[in-house]
């Protein structure tokens, strides 16, 4: 037989579709790096859009190429000893005990890689630490159940009163609400389905600039986790944490907070919105603008005021 697998052309076809479907099963499942934000059904870690992201990307496919390769091999092997050297097939036990040579071998290859891995975790975490020539610094503070940015610096020049709160947008707090009525399928942004996933004002940040997070809260621990980034901080009252980052890639990008934190933990939505520096430089030009306005028209009052004249008969009334 040809077709049916059990020929030894058939043996040859069905091999050749194993290994196929092998094939498609490790893009089902690396597949979905392409995207930026996580997708529905993906089961690997987003690559992210960072110069950092790489790293845990990178390790975290290490680690788990290393745990299906000594699975394989102890299952494998165990498999093997209990069905072929089983007692009703005649195999007999042999009499000795140990083996020096194989155990060494069992004792030294994991202790490298014990040692691999390590140097792969401790170098990606002095990577992260690092947060020395950064070129602008956010202000990140977790309150229930929304967040706060503020722009303390970019470019080596101090921001003043540019900030805001973010929260969960109307939309989806409305259609969250029991017995609403609305299809949580119909809240959607630019043609994204963003239930619980939007919010009314995103953080505007440059690309290709090296960003600096100061992340704390106002009154439980939150954390605040965008996986496109490649990390999460713990957001800890009286605590300041320190993160970095440098998007490669504008785009949304779209995390939650990742500590459980009240009633309302899973409707706080974290919304990063990286833009190109012109644009990003328009954008903070406009922020800054009204808080600038009212001092202009001060200072040009003050000069008006200065100039008015009182009368002689008024000043000796």
């Amino acid at each position: 037989m040809r077709a049916g697998g059990i020929g030894k052309h058939g043996i040859r076809f069905g091999a050749k579709h194993i290994v196929g479907a092998w094939g498609a099963a490790v893009l089902g499942l690396f597949g979905s790096s392409v995207e930026a934000n996580p997708q529905p059904g993906q089961l690997n870690l987003t690559p992210g859009v960072t110069t950092y992201s790489e790293v845990p990307y990178l390790l975290n496919n290490v680690s788990l190429g290393v745990c299906v390769v000594i699975g394989i091999l102890v299952f494998g092997a165990m498999f093997i000893a209990m069905f072929r050297f089983r007692k009703s097939a005649g195999a007999v036990a042999e009499k000795w005990s140990h083996n020096t040579t194989v155990e060494i071998i069992w004792t030294v290859i994991p202790i490298l890689i014990l040692i691999t891995l390590a140097w792969l975790a401790t170098n990606g975490l002095r990577q992260f630490s690092d947060t020395t020539g950064a070129q602008m610094t956010v202000k990140v503070t977790g309150y229930q159940w929304k967040w706060r940015y503020d722009y303390v610096d970019y470019q080596g020049k101090a921001i003043s009163k540019v900030g805001f709160m973010s929260k969960l947008d109307d939309q989806s707090n409305a259609t969250r609400q029991l017995n609403s009525g609305l299809d949580p399928w119909a809240v959607k942004a630019d043609g994204e389905q963003t239930y619980l996933l939007n919010v009314d004002h995103p953080l505007v940040v440059p690309i290709h600039t090296k960003i600096r997070f100061v992340i704390t809260a106002d009154d439980v621990i939150h954390s605040w986790f965008v996986p496109a980034l490649g990390w999460k901080m713990d957001a800890i009252p009286g605590v300041v944490n320190a993160a970095w980052t440098n998007i490669n890639t504008p785009g949304i990008y779209r995390g939650q907070c990742a500590e459980l934190c009240g009633q309302d933990h899973g409707f706080m939505p974290i919304v990063v919105k990286a833009v190109s520096q012109e644009d990003f430089a328009k954008w903070l030009a406009s922020q800054q603008q009204p808080a600038a306005a009212p001092a202009a028209a001060a200072t040009a009052a003050a000069p008006a005021q200065a100039s008015v004249q009182v009368p002689a008969h008024a000043t000796q009334g």
